[in-house]
């Protein structure tokens, strides 16, 4: 398994293939990943542990374990770990590099 370090945690890339890719990622307390889009990935968040919050476009929501959220291309999205580390499963198209970063705590802008 890659493992991937991460300024807000890390991820491990489980498969990667010409179909899709599936990833498990932590996201660290007080941490969140860039505000971001994607032109063609679609990308399903599926919660393992913690509680992770989650902007897509304007709204916040909190997913808890067992609670999946879907997020098609284009969607302005962020994921985010409030009061605990929370762990994800990301499941997707095999886009790796379409990410389109608009804010970034770490200055990872596009």
């Amino acid at each position: 398994m890659n493992v991937i370090k991460k300024p807000w945690g890390q991820e491990e890339l489980i498969e990667v293939n010409n179909n899709y890719v599936v990833k498990r990622l932590t996201m660290n307390k007080g941490h969140q990943c860039s505000l971001q889009y994607h032109e063609e990935k679609h990308e399903t968040i599926y919660v393992v542990e913690g509680d992770l919050h989650v902007r897509i476009g304007d709204d916040w929501k909190v997913f808890s374990p067992g609670e999946f959220v879907a997020l098609p291309p284009k969607i302005i999205h962020r994921m985010k770990a409030v009061d605990m580390d929370a762990i994800y499963l990301e499941s997707s198209t095999p886009e790796l590099d379409d990410v389109i970063r608009l804010e970034d705590d770490y200055r990872k802008i596009d």
